[in-house]
């Protein structure tokens, strides 16, 4: 009889995303005429830009024709995709990155989950409170959760993120081996600033700490002084590994692709006392473990860099960053307090007095047909709020936000 990794029987339930996705289609088959808007999982909702869609078709025809057909590609990434990630998204703004440093991948999602495997496994992981939940989840399956004791894992520091204290966590009191950040946040959407990022990084530099930055938003940031890339702060290429993400900024949802960065210049220590390269074990497990994201995809992403290719995809950001803003205007309109929308795609509702975040959620959906997703599968600290997205199209999201006012009259 084989044995079962047991640390998978400490999860919670199903996966956050999973369970409203279940509850959504229950809803669906009771009521089968009813017309669902959702609001809650970030899926996008516009077509991939036609400079992506000509780079990929153009692809395609390479891949058709025996003297351009390509086989296995590298696993880090064909050079010319990381050579414009270098270019574009890091010495635009000033920053020197090795295209070396860059790994891509089908996701962010797959990035954060996967990077702990290169850390010992008694390392103690720090995360804020809200949170994305595949940051626990994967390293509770990894055996560095624990037992689930009082609403959170007890080998787990958790730092709350509180409304007086605009949804930012203070330092760790004790101190971990890796941090998890998200700037834009998922779910508050609140950001971290310059000075922000200077006391994490000098934290991290002081503790021999590894931040792990979740930048998988940094396209919809708009103030000055909010950094894109944590390597805008000194020292940041010392301590932290840095996740991007073309699902959200160009579309990639259904198409995957995204990137990490590890600098050569990040070392982890084993227990004799020896500095080894946090980007060699990382091209070790992905040579190991990953195949490479396709020729295809990465032609499509490398046209985001171009001129024409930026041009397109703000034109498609203006559009969620639109969408965003007339769902805070109406959730304010409404009586609610919410915050995020402005430099993120996601706005961060507080729910009605009286209601847990599920029972909002059963309220929206039964009362307006939205779907939203519960702040408290984020965590302790997210209950009494939900999470709504700036992803649908201008319509149906005006129609949502229109329902959703109406229906908050009824319970006052």
């Amino acid at each position: 009889m084989a044995f079962c990794n047991e640390h998978f029987l400490e999860l919670q339930g199903a996966y956050l995303f999973a369970e409203v996705r279940k509850r959504a289609e229950a809803y669906k088959k009771q009521h089968p005429d009813a017309d669902i808007i959702s609001l809650g999982i970030g899926d996008v909702t516009q077509p991939l830009a036609p400079a992506v869609v000509e780079a990929m078709t153009k692809a395609v025809a390479e891949m058709g024709r025996m003297e351009t057909f390509r086989g296995y590609g590298p696993e880090q990434g064909y050079m010319f995709l990381r050579k414009a990630i270098a270019e574009g998204d890091f010495k635009s703004r000033g920053v020197d990155i090795d295209p070396s440093e860059i790994f891509v991948s089908d996701g962010a999602k797959c990035d954060t989950g996967n990077m702990q495997e290169i850390f010992s496994d008694t390392a103690i992981v720090a995360v804020t409170d809200p949170v994305y939940p595949v940051y626990v989840d994967s390293n509770v399956m990894a055996g560095r959760g624990g037992k689930f004791v009082n609403g959170g894992y007890e080998r787990i520091v958790y730092m709350p993120c509180y409304e007086e204290c605009d949804f930012k966590a203070s330092l760790p009191v004790h101190d971990p081996q890796i941090i998890y950040l998200c700037s834009p946040n998922n779910p508050t959407g609140t950001v971290l600033n310059r000075k922000d990022l200077t006391q994490w990084v000098r934290y991290a530099k002081q503790t021999g700490s590894v931040i792990f930055f979740d930048a998988a938003y940094e396209a919809f940031i708009t103030e000055d002084d909010v950094p894109h890339s944590i390597y805008e702060i000194e020292g940041a290429k010392d301590v932290a590994i840095e996740f991007r993400s073309y699902s959200k900024t160009a579309g990639f949802t259904g198409v995957r692709c995204g990137y990490c960065v590890v600098p050569h210049a990040l070392k982890l220590e084993t227990k004799s006392g020896e500095m080894v390269s946090a980007n060699e074990l990382w091209d070790r497990r992905q040579c190991t473990k990953f195949n490479g994201c396709s020729y295809i995809v990465q032609r499509g992403a490398e046209a985001i860099y171009t001129e024409e290719g930026r041009k397109q995809i703000q034109a498609t950001l203006d559009i969620y960053r639109n969408n965003a803003r007339v769902i805070l205007e109406g959730v304010k309109e409404a009586g609610l307090h919410a915050i995020g929308g402005t430099n993120s795609p996601y706005i961060w509702l507080s729910v009605p007095e009286g209601m847990t975040s599920w029972q909002f959620f059963d309220f929206l959906l039964d009362k307006a047909g939205i779907i939203c997703t519960p702040g408290s599968g984020f965590g302790p600290c997210g209950e009494g709020y939900v999470r709504l997205t700036s992803f649908n199209t201008p319509e149906l999201t005006r129609t949502a936000v229109e329902r959703m006012k109406k229906a908050l009259k009824e319970i006052k």
